[in-house]
């Protein structure tokens, strides 16, 4: 199966919408300490983007046209990859967050 170029904003949307009732349901308490969310997300972003600049201006790592908007940052490249960097590190937070909260319940 083939994946349509707009899927993949899709699959993000479907990864942040899947955890986003573990802030509320759960009170994972990620959304209300906007200083923790920002070092989550402000850390490995300028990482990863620096690393993939680097691979595609060596010709080491590239996206095929098919499966990407042609939506592009500078250094081409494209918006679904700093999507990525920052909607993963955010479901990874909610998600820890979660599980810590209810261990945390049974334990204490």
């Amino acid at each position: 199966m083939e994946i349509d170029r707009y899927q993949y904003l899709l699959i993000l949307a479907a990864c942040l919408a899947s955890v986003l009732p573990l802030e509320f349901v759960l009170g994972a308490r990620v959304l209300r300490d906007p200083r923790r969310l920002v070092r989550a997300i402000l850390v490995p972003v300028p990482v990863f983007v620096l690393w993939d600049i680097v691979a595609i201006e060596r010709g080491t790592w590239w996206f095929d046209s098919r499966y990407v908007t042609g939506w592009e940052l500078p250094f081409g490249m494209p918006v679904e990859e700093l999507l990525f960097f920052i909607v993963i590190p955010l479901v990874g937070l909610l998600t820890y967050e979660a599980v810590r909260r209810i261990l945390g319940a049974r334990h204490g």
